[in-house]
């Protein structure tokens, strides 16, 4: 995980002033001419009228835009800045190798040479395209809040227009090392940006769709398994067709690659899940890479060197050290009912030999319907009833039609959801990271089955990288009790849920992982994706 720490001192002093207000102004093309005064250099009196004095540029430029313009002019000293061929030259090659970010160049055209054109008002317009360019590529060209919105335990602290516009002077001299400033220096970003510039050069593949049918396991016959073969050797997980009807090992290697690669399963047994996985469309696979750089452009701004990552479409944790991923484990997500949220936060406490109170809304959707289904449940998933201030209350004494405001609680013990281990961090929707009973549900793939709180395959392997050598120690003794203690961690820990869907893996290929929440088509929209 890689945060940029940048002071950029002389453009904090310089540009404060115009940029503080941008956030406070309304987001809107400027309509209405602005009085500037006579002492302003010609392109700031322009800039002050745009809608008289470049009308065209007045759709393309709103306040804050408009306030960020005015700050790089100022920084440059208030003259021209795309009066010569060379800078100019040096911008369009940068903003052509857009396409290999999935940006669009298109986006960021700049005016036609004209010798009968407004000067000052191409100068601007080859400005704003270029500050807009370093503010997509850094930053994301979709607002993420609109899209899939992140909680933050802490309010992110950073100035867009600072950071853009530091990029932006570095340009003028190099404009090749500004763009890669911009460009996110996560290994996740890099290597899957790569991966992008290749695969959209080449000619898509071809498939045909698997049909549907009954499950289909090694060693049986099935009409299907010529179609099949042909859809691996389409995506270059089979050399040749086997021959005949029957699924055989040399396929079941080839499906086992393909499920690993897809964060399925791999046994080789081909399900619904398979199926849908493999008649997604070579279109849709290579769009997949371009939204992911999206999502990746908005992960780089809260990632840190040291921390736990989530990735909720793969059901993935991995650990960061010195921003290198050091370990990685499987989890158990919220199924598309019940969303694992996105968020950023701190570990600041283990619970230890955990009770669990069960949720409101799971008590309210699972646990009352199967109380009134059978009067024993309360006795065998050792369930105890407590009124609201937390004191017992006799089962036989509530109205389960109209129980009221009243708790259900879990005494720690084998069978308790959340095992042995709680990781809890601060956050509105009461999720956490903990221990489960279901271990065999980690061989599955997806692994979409909680209610919305992240089970965690090796909890204790994961406590020990989030504690020092003498809190390991401690928390055994406290864990050996087999009473419920709270533990606060000397140093809370950064965690960061997000989702992604495809990512390339230390061999250098592409893994995808199914789109649990229905998510990435949703994106592709919004990135105005031709498939």
């Amino acid at each position: 995980m890689f945060k940029k720490h940048a002071c950029y001192l002389s453009i904090c002093l310089l540009v404060a002033p115009l940029v503080a207000t941008a956030d406070a102004l309304p987001v809107e093309p400027l309509s209405v001419t602005t009085p500037a005064p006579v002492d302003l250099a010609p392109v700031q009196q322009a800039l002050a009228q745009l809608p008289s004095v470049c009308p065209s540029l007045v759709p393309q430029i709103d306040a804050a835009a408009q306030l960020r313009l005015q700050a790089f002019y100022q920084q440059q000293g208030n003259g021209p800045l795309w009066s010569a061929d060379e800078r100019r030259q040096a911008l369009q090659s940068q903003l052509l190798m857009l396409a290999d970010d999935g940006l669009d160049p298109t986006h960021y055209s700049l005016p036609a040479p004209d010798a009968t054109a407004n000067v000052l008002c191409s100068d601007i317009a080859s400005s704003q395209h270029y500050l807009q360019a370093l503010q997509d590529l850094h930053y994301g060209r979709l607002q993420q809040s609109r899209f899939e919105p992140l909680w933050h335990s802490q309010p992110p602290t950073r100035d867009p227009n600072i950071e853009v516009l530091a990029f932006a002077a570095t340009g003028l001299q190099d404009m090749a090392q500004a763009f890669d400033q911009a460009r996110p220096s996560a290994d996740l970003y890099r290597s899957l940006r790569n991966a992008y510039a290749t695969v959209r050069q080449q000619p898509l593949p071809h498939w045909d769709p698997v049909a549907n049918g009954p499950l289909l396991r090694p060693g049986m016959d099935d009409p299907r398994v010529p179609e099949l073969a042909r859809r691996l050797i389409g995506g270059g997980y089979l050399a040749k067709a086997p021959g005949g009807r029957q699924y055989g090992d040399e396929l079941v290697k080839a499906v086992k690659a393909f499920q690993l690669s897809h964060s399925l399963q791999a046994d080789g047994v081909i399900g619904a899940g398979t199926v849908a996985e493999l008649n997604i469309s070579p279109a849709i696979r290579r769009e997949q890479l371009r939204i992911n750089l999206e999502r990746f452009r908005w992960l780089a701004q809260d990632l840190e060197p040291e921390g736990v990552l989530v990735n909720v479409a793969a059901a993935q944790l991995s650990v960061y050290q010195s921003g290198i991923p050091v370990w990685q484990t499987r989890l158990q997500v919220g199924r598309a009912e019940r969303q694992t949220p996105l968020l950023k936060s701190r570990i600041t406490r283990l619970t230890l030999n955990p009770t669990w109170t069960i949720p409101p809304t799971i008590m309210r959707e699972d646990k009352l319907p199967a109380i009134r289904l059978n009067p024993e449940y309360l006795r065998q998933q050792n369930l105890q009833v407590l009124d609201a201030e937390g004191h017992p209350l006799a089962p036989e004494q509530i109205d389960w039609a109209r129980p009221g405001n009243i708790l259900l609680r879990q005494e720690a013990g084998p069978r308790n959801p959340l095992g042995k281990i709680v990781m809890r961090f601060p956050n509105p929707y009461s999720v956490y990271l903990h221990d489960t009973p279901s271990q065999p549900l980690f061989t599955k793939g997806p692994r979409a089955f909680s209610s919305g709180c992240v089970r965690v395959e090796q909890p204790l392997l994961l406590r020990d990288l989030l504690v020092s050598p003498a809190e390991r120690a401690r928390t055994d003794e406290l864990l050996a009790t087999g009473v419920t203690h709270e533990f606060r961690l000397a140093t809370p820990v950064p965690v960061l849920l997000s989702y992604w869907t495809v990512e390339v893996n230390r061999e250098g290929g592409l893994v995808y992982a199914p789109d649990i929440y229905r998510r990435d088509l949703v994106l592709m929209k919004a990135m105005g994706s031709v498939l």
